[in-house]
């Protein structure tokens, strides 16, 4: 094992996401500390990383002070990876944009007065690229309007996210911002987020026509990757980062993948889109309306240059998470 480095803080360690931060930490030689909602949480983690190392967890919510001072102490750098994402479209935008920049600017707040050197935040390319643009390439001066229409998720992205570029403004610790498209990749945790879900409801068969909508693709590993490089790279300080695939892809095309390489156990998943009709037709595919026609261009050469990132191929990914779920036996017989 590595010689043991200094202490990290993860957010939502039993995440998706945070599940791979916190097992690429361990297996760096990094101390880490995790939040979890319930002590209950802490096991699950544990066999989930399968990683020896010395790893702690502190029961804190975004919602609440309690448990953060105790979450912050001693750690040298934070990688705020938490955040809430709601499971259906929420009754009124505030109940999600409230707790995403809540959140962001509590985890700040406890950093700054625990005298944390740097702060690593997940944001979402829905904070950059859901404004309209000339060609549709995307970089990351790039920001989506918080007044603009689109779905309350979406704006709450933009909002935590600036929240959180003026508390640092006021002075606070270095923050550096990771902005990932769509996040793909194998399950740590046998829990099914939101892009993951996707690929299950394709190969459950219950998305029976694809929406016609494009979006970037990046794997979850290198979303974890790219975090731990912001962290200590000097020239990280006070930027964000794109990080996407090498191209964007349509959820047809993800479907096509799976049934050329699956095979028979793709035998669900849709093989033609909605028309623009039938997506207006459904208020929930706001989004999918808002963009319909649109192919992204998201560059990542910001993040190749600084860090010499390098993304897995978008196909490679989705077939690595399809199995994954059949892995954990979440696929539906």
């Amino acid at each position: 094992m590595a010689q043991q480095k200094e202490p990290v803080l993860v957010t939502g360690g039993s995440g998706y996401l945070g599940a791979h931060v916190v097992a690429r930490l361990l297996r760096d030689g990094y101390a880490v500390r995790t939040t979890v909602r319930s002590p209950e949480r802490a096991a699950e983690v544990r066999e989930a990383v399968a990683e020896d190392g010395d790893l702690e967890f502190v029961a804190a919510e975004l919602g609440s002070d309690e448990g953060w001072v105790e979450a912050v102490a001693g750690c040298a750098y934070v990688l705020h990876v938490a955040s809430p994402f709601p499971a259906v479209p929420p009754e009124r935008d505030e109940d999600v944009i409230v707790p995403a920049r809540d959140g962001a600017l509590r985890v700040l707040r406890a950093a700054r007065d625990a005298g944390v050197r740097r702060v690593v935040l997940t944001s979402s390319f829905a904070a950059v690229g859901y404004g309209r643009k000339p060609g549709n390439t995307y970089d990351e001066t790039d920001w989506t309007d918080p007044a603009a229409d689109n779905s309350a998720y979406i704006r709450s992205k933009a909002i935590a996210e600036r929240a959180a570029w003026d508390f640092v403004r006021e002075g606070g610790p270095e923050l550096t911002v990771i902005n990932p498209t769509g996040i793909f990749g194998p399950l740590l945790v046998p829990r099914v987020s939101a892009s993951p879900g996707h690929v299950k409801a394709m190969l459950d068969g219950d998305l029976p026509v694809a929406p016609p909508y494009w979006f970037g693709v990046v794997d979850v590993r290198d979303v974890a990757d790219l975090h731990v490089r912001a962290m200590t790279e000097p020239a990280a300080a006070g930027e964000r980062f794109l990080a996407s695939g090498e191209r964007a892809v349509s959820f047809l095309e993800i479907a096509r993948v799976l049934a050329r390489r699956l095979g028979e156990r793709a035998a669900r998943v849709p093989t033609r889109e909605l028309t623009l009709e039938e997506v207006r037709a459904n208020p929930a595919l706001k989004d999918v309306e808002l963009r319909y026609g649109r192919v992204p261009v998201i560059s990542t050469a910001k993040a190749r240059k600084v860090f010499g990132w390098q993304p897995r191929d978008v196909e490679t990914t989705i077939v690595d998470t399809a199995e994954s779920l059949a892995r954990w036996g979440l696929l539906t017989d």
